[in-house]
């Protein structure tokens, strides 16, 4: 049996290959576009041989699909520790609604053939779910304190807001982004 240390250090090596191939194959396609990308371009551009790329993964798309998914992930994991925070549920959605905004402001601009791949139904629904669930909690929690309406169910609110904020891809600038949160919030008032 190999010692503790030798298969931490045997991880530690093939998490960083992994990562290296993940950003390298995103650099690629990001200049080439994505039809233009082989196998043999990634394993050169990572300093791997081709058979050591096709241990990790069978092909172009399950790189991209990997990379996509730890990206969302990322994402989820940072707008669910905004939720964590101390303070009130209003104080709390109001961050989570402005980092999800500019996480959309922000966002790469795939090309077409690119967003097909990544955003198709069966691999952004669980993100699209957990989010949907992250923003539900919150708008039921201000609901109870009166700090948001609660004559709409917080599932369609929370959906609301999320396509609301979508519109934030194609906006301008950063003051444009924190105005469409504004407007956004300000549906989610109390009725008086």
């Amino acid at each position: 049996m190999a010692p503790k240390l030798w298969n931490e250090t045997i991880e530690a090596h093939r998490r960083a290959v992994q990562d290296a191939i993940l950003e390298n194959t995103w650099v690629l396609v990001a200049e080439g576009g994505l039809t233009s990308v082989t196998m043999s371009q990634i394993a050169e551009k990572t300093g791997i041989g081709r058979a050591t790329l096709y241990k990790y993964f069978p092909d172009i798309e399950a790189i991209l699909l990997a990379r996509h998914e730890r990206h969302v992930t990322h994402h989820l994991e940072h707008l669910a520790e905004l939720r964590d925070q101390a303070g009130g549920a209003r104080e709390r959605l109001e961050a989570v609604l402005e980092a999800y905004a500019f996480i959309s402001h922000d966002r790469e601009h795939h090309g077409t053939e690119l967003l097909a791949l990544l955003h198709r139904e069966e691999h952004v629904g669980w993100a699209q779910q957990q989010l949907i669930d992250l923003i539900r909690d919150l708008l039921t929690e201000a609901a109870e304190t009166g700090g948001v309406r609660d004559d709409v169910a917080p599932e369609e609110l929370a959906s609301y807001c999320l396509h609301a904020l979508t519109a934030a891809s194609g906006l301008p600038s950063e003051a444009a982004v924190r105005r469409l949160v504004t407007v956004t919030l300000d549906g989610l008032r109390p009725r008086a």
